[in-house]
């Protein structure tokens, strides 16, 4: 339990932000799992002031059938790369249930 990071230590944004940085490797699996549960992926981001904003603005539409893992990887940097501020999280939206199945902060503002 000595990764697990304490509440008051940094800012917390989604699920995983109680973890370590995710590695790229493991960015790469979780993006996996959500084109493997069908979901559609999303890239939002945010300048780190407005984080806790109900809304961030959206990275372009929703990638709604993208079942590349490299094209959902290149969108997430390309958007890092437009704005290197902002936090950029990826979200993966479920049809079914018509609600986010997962969201996660992939790169973190200034």
């Amino acid at each position: 339990m000595a990764d697990v990071q304490d509440y008051k230590q940094s800012i917390k944004f989604e699920t995983f932000s109680y973890l370590p940085q995710l590695t790229p490797d493991e960015t790469r699996q979780q993006i996996n799992y959500i084109v493997a549960q069908g979901w559609n992926p999303a890239v939002e981001h945010v300048e780190p002031a407005r984080s806790f904003a109900y809304y961030w603005y959206m990275w372009k539409l929703p990638m709604f059938g993208e079942q590349s893992v490299d094209r959902i990887l290149s969108e997430l940097e390309a958007c890092h790369r437009e704005h290197p501020g902002h936090h950029v999280r990826l979200i993966g939206y479920d049809n079914y249930s018509q609600s986010q199945g997962a969201a996660f902060v992939v790169y973190r503002g200034n």
